[in-house]
């Protein structure tokens, strides 16, 4: 099932479109993202399938696709998907809560990835239903499809390996493409792995305007590959924005709810980068950014070696045993350095100067910075300042060249 429509789909069009049939199944385990990808559309489609399921008497569970962030409150599940009740609700724990499926040979990947996913999704179920947004992403090119099993429900080994994958590969050449290295991974590890699970897969494209965002995009259907082709061709067209010059000063804006951390929040310097001036200004306001990491390990690490750039990085990463026990922080940490190019300006009120200079980006107190650039509300060039009202929903860059 392929659907699009630029005007967008209401509620009701979209559980017409999706066609739900409870059939004989017992017990369903419904995979969404978490609240950091709230614009997916993802929070309608979940509570819809929900709904339907449970009324036949299914059982269903609810495991947020997490990756490393922190689990959500239950404030951030009833927002996202609507009132669910909280024990019907898993929560993924990719450091000790993963089954190894088999391993990526060394001569596919340069070495031996173990493929590992929660455990939660070898627990009997039915269906698993995969649900996720196609959207730029810095590790993978375009988010989402098996990227929210592998990644979203996935463990250390396979997070790291491909994280650090993309991070070698550069993220400049990576965002917005479909054919990566770090996709090829992940096409590997469904065709010989990820296939043996009753696992199907509900794709959308979204745009936000005024704060409203709609979805223009909605697949599915037994060939998931092929959806997120589709996907990612409507994305690429409607989710990048081409910018007539380069920015000399950009101004993001972080939602408090949705941006805790610069761990999710950098993605004001991944998705602004390719549309930057050399030696630009880019002024992150972050009222909810209260740390670095998603969990204590990563954020202590972040703290430790700071957004130094990629060859400092790697130079760490042969000699510094913690990063190498770590390397999706260390790929972390090259993909949210401007490496010098332009300066990344972070204004938060729930971080001292000292530790936001402390991992290599400018402060600017938060107050002043809204005296400054509180008043912008229209996206793109305001004169000389351009303004992105959040970073989540695209890509922006300057150069010509087709994606």
């Amino acid at each position: 099932m392929f659907i699009e429509n630029e005007c967008g789909l209401d509620r009701e069009e979209i559980r017409q479109a999706l066609k739900i049939d409870p059939g004989s199944m017992k017990k369903v385990l419904l995979i969404p993202p978490d609240i950091t990808r709230a614009n997916s559309g993802a929070g309608v489609i979940t509570s819809l399938y929900y709904e339907t399921y449970t009324a036949a008497g299914v059982h269903v569970d609810i495991l947020p696709a997490l990756g490393t962030h922190a689990p959500m409150t239950r404030e951030e599940q009833l927002e996202m998907y609507g009132d669910i009740p909280q024990e019907r609700f898993l929560v993924h724990n990719w450091r000790d809560g993963v089954t190894s499926l088999g391993e990526i040979p060394k001569d596919i990947a340069g070495e031996a990835i173990s493929v590992e996913v929660s455990n939660y999704l070898l627990d009997g179920y039915d269906l698993i239903l995969s649900i996720g947004q196609v959207v730029p992403h810095e590790v993978v090119g375009m988010a989402n499809y098996t990227k929210n099993i592998v990644v979203g429900c996935g463990g250390k080994s396979f997070i790291s390996a491909s994280h650090m994958l993309g991070a070698r590969h550069g993220i400049e050449e990576t965002m917005g493409y479909v054919d990566t290295p770090v996709r090829r991974l992940f096409d590997y590890a469904e065709k010989h792995f990820l296939s043996k699970l009753p696992l199907q897969y509900v794709l959308t494209v979204t745009v936000t305007n005024k704060g409203k965002t709609d979805i223009i995009g909605l697949y599915s259907g037994a060939d998931g590959r092929e959806s997120f082709l589709r996907a990612s061709a409507l994305s690429q067209k409607m989710n990048i924005t081409t910018v007539e010059r380069p920015i000399d000063t950009c101004v993001v804006m972080l939602d408090a709810k949705e941006f805790h951390s610069t761990w999710i929040g950098n993605k004001a310097v991944y998705r602004s980068r390719r549309a930057m001036a050399d030696g630009g200004r880019l002024i992150v306001l972050a009222p909810g950014v209260k740390g670095f990491g998603e969990d204590a390990e990563n954020d202590r690490i972040i703290r430790k070696y700071g957004y130094t750039g990629r060859d400092n990085i790697l130079k760490l990463v042969e000699v510094e045993k913690e990063l190498q026990e770590n390397l999706s922080a260390a790929a972390h940490l090259i993909h949210g350095s401007s490496e010098g190019r332009f300066e990344v300006i972070y204004a938060t009120p729930l971080l001292s100067k000292e530790e936001v200079e402390g991992v290599g980006y400018q402060y600017m107190n938060y107050d002043e910075a809204l005296a400054l650039y509180g008043s912008l509300s229209k996206p793109g060039f305001n004169e000389d300042v351009y303004f992105i009202t959040n970073p989540a929903v695209g890509l922006w860059k300057f150069d010509k060249k087709g994606i």
